[in-house]
């Protein structure tokens, strides 16, 4: 389980350090960063597919997710003056996480040189990597570790480093090109829980939305992040004998039951309801239904992983559906970690978060209340003196 969630100069996210448990709940107004945080996190599990770079491109480049203030805010919290200061530090986006075994830090920063006419000189590069041991990253816990292209693991003998490589590109993650069982277990082991990470950020419901569309069907133990194959992955719940998912329906729909057609092998789920003399075909779903469906859906899937990221899962939903879904939620949070970002407070009630002020080490579910503070995202109840330890080291 992962304990820490580190984040450095990503948007609002100057610097963040965030204490995580079972389930844990961000709150906040609009505006307070949780939008940030949630696709910060996706970069993160990004790296475990190799795809960072790829995605920070899509978000127009290093420039334009860096944090935008000064580099310190001691000043401006003194003066109330938001002035610019000389930069001391290199430009740096910095990710990581601790959990109970391993930990993960990535630092990216702007390239040095891109090559000759090269037409990819915005392209960040990775500065450093690390897998460490325990829950702070330290030379002794330290068990892979690159420099720019200079990657060296942890000897056998237990004593000093190992040469691994000299000419690690720019681009390649270590978790990509030295992730080997045999060879390095640690780093395997980070790149299989980076790249099982799940995100689930709404779903499209529309009229051509593709959880509407009849789709060839096989078996889908993980429903995928726009829901296309809803029926598919339903079947596998049902035939999996996972009960949450027909009560979760019944309780949500007036003891209504969900059933997969098959025609021509295409899979069409459909819904039936008391009163009705046939079921309804997913095309005929209200909205809030066929939203409510593959949320469950997702929750129930019968390969969790170590981490499920849900990005307002109550948008568009009546408010007598949250009790049920909250109770998926819950029940997720038993075999899985959690991460919910809400702005309902009926959610955060039926979920039993506490705020993290107020919560004990042992609490399974918290709520990190997000706020903004010169411009910086900054957690209530979490200071210098109560936030997990936590080293960004240097370049």
């Amino acid at each position: 389980m992962l304990q820490t969630i580190a984040i450095r100069g990503y948007r609002s996210l100057r610097d963040i350090v965030l204490p995580v448990r079972r389930l844990t709940v961000v709150t906040g107004a609009n505006g307070t960063g949780k939008s940030s945080l949630y696709r910060a996190l996706r970069l993160l599990a990004d790296c475990g597919r190799g795809e960072v770079i790829g995605s920070l491109a899509r978000e127009g480049g290093l420039d334009s997710v860096l944090w935008a203030g000064p580099e310190q805010l001691a000043g401006a919290r003194r003066t109330g003056r938001i002035e610019g200061t000389t930069r001391t530090a290199p430009v740096a986006l910095e990710l990581g996480f601790a959990s109970d075994d391993f930990g993960y830090f990535v630092d990216l920063g702007m390239p040095q040189m891109a090559g000759h006419k090269s037409l990819f000189t915005l392209d960040p590069e990775i500065k450093r990597e690390v897998v460490f041991a325990g829950a702070v990253m330290r030379r002794g816990s330290t068990l892979v570790k690159r420099t720019r292209d200079y990657v060296e693991a942890s000897a056998e003998s237990g004593s000093g480093f190992e040469e691994v490589s000299r000419s690690l590109p720019s681009y390649r993650s270590v978790l990509a090109e030295y992730a080997h069982p045999g060879a390095h277990p640690e780093l395997a082991a980070v790149r299989h829980r980076l790249r099982t990470w799940r995100f689930y950020d709404g779903f499209r419901i529309d009229a051509t939305a593709p959880s509407r569309l009849p789709q060839v069907g096989t078996r889908t133990p993980v429903l995928s992040d726009d829901g296309r194959d809803v029926a598919a992955a339903v079947q596998t719940i049902l035939e999996a004998g996972f009960d949450d998912f027909a009560r979760a329906v019944a309780d949500a729909f007036d003891g209504a039951s969900v059933s997969v057609a098959v025609h021509d092998g295409l899979f069409d789920l459909q819904l039936r309801q008391k009163g009705m003399l046939r079921p309804l075909r997913v095309t005929e779903l209200s909205d809030g239904t066929l939203r409510f469906l593959l949320w469950a859906a997702a929750l129930c899937s019968p390969q969790p992983p170590s981490l499920m990221v849900l990005n307002e899962p109550e948008t568009s939903l009546h408010p007598d559906l949250l009790r049920p879904l909250a109770s998926l939620i819950a029940s997720a949070a038993n075999v899985t970690q959690v991460v919910v970002v809400t702005h309902s407070k009926a959610m955060l009630e039926f979920l039993g978060a506490e705020s993290i002020a107020d919560a004990d080490a042992h609490a399974p579910a918290v709520e990190l209340p997000l706020y903004k503070d010169q411009g910086e995202t900054r957690i209530e109840g979490v200071g210098m003196l109560t936030a997990p330890a936590w080293d960004w080291g240097k370049r």
